[in-house]
């Protein structure tokens, strides 16, 4: 089985890229979507002890969180503490149900792979990138998305052009729809080396 990790930079469309690899068949494993999930599980007892504030009706509340820990080094290092081997360990599970199935290839959906360390994890990192004004755009049109909070978010990741640099493929969302769903599956056929007539 291979495993392909995929990321980006905020507003690269990553997501989108995601779901062109869910619709040729390819299982993916969204992070985010765990760490949603999480936020209203497993995770609450353990963020409510370090961020009381973060927790509104039996749920960590996404925005009083980044509140607590947007621009604060010691606090995200806190937070990643706890989330991090919660998200972990739904990834591993995910990866040994698939390999049980004998799944030629998965995705990792991970937003922050290389802050993480997270290509030691996979065989292939895809990166999607777009260009900057495109991304701003993108970003800033999210609901309560400031410039600042922009600037905040951009300063815990690696810059976009590192990222490109040490991928092993590059999809550059910023050249429409069609363009980013051709080269999903040209990676897809390169990576099993199975041409699929849906991908033609």
């Amino acid at each position: 089985m291979i495993v392909l990790g995929l990321t980006g930079s905020i507003g690269m469309g990553k997501s989108t890229t995601a779901r062109f690899f869910r619709d040729y068949g390819v299982p993916v494993h969204d992070a985010d979507a765990a760490v949603h999930a999480l936020y209203e599980g497993k995770a609450v007892p353990l963020v409510g002890e370090r961020f009381p504030d973060a927790i509104v009706a039996g749920r960590v509340d996404r925005a009083r969180l980044a509140e607590q820990v947007l621009g604060k080094p010691e606090a995200l290092k806190a937070l990643e503490a706890i989330v991090h081997p919660l998200v972990r360990a739904a990834e591993l599970e995910f990866l040994a149900a698939h390999r049980e199935k004998g799944t030629p290839l998965v995705v990792l959906d991970i937003p922050l792979l290389y802050e993480t360390g997270g290509e030691k994890r996979v065989d292939r990192v895809l990166v999607v990138t777009a260009p900057e004004e495109v991304q701003r755009e993108r970003v800033l049109a999210r609901p309560g998305m400031t410039p600042e909070r922009l600037q905040n978010i951009l300063d815990t990741q690696v810059p976009d052009a590192e990222k490109r640099r040490r991928a092993d493929f590059v999809l550059d969302t910023g050249l429409g729809m069609d363009h980013a769903r051709r080269r999903v599956a040209e990676i897809i056929d390169e990576l099993t080396g199975k041409p699929d007539e849906r991908r033609e």
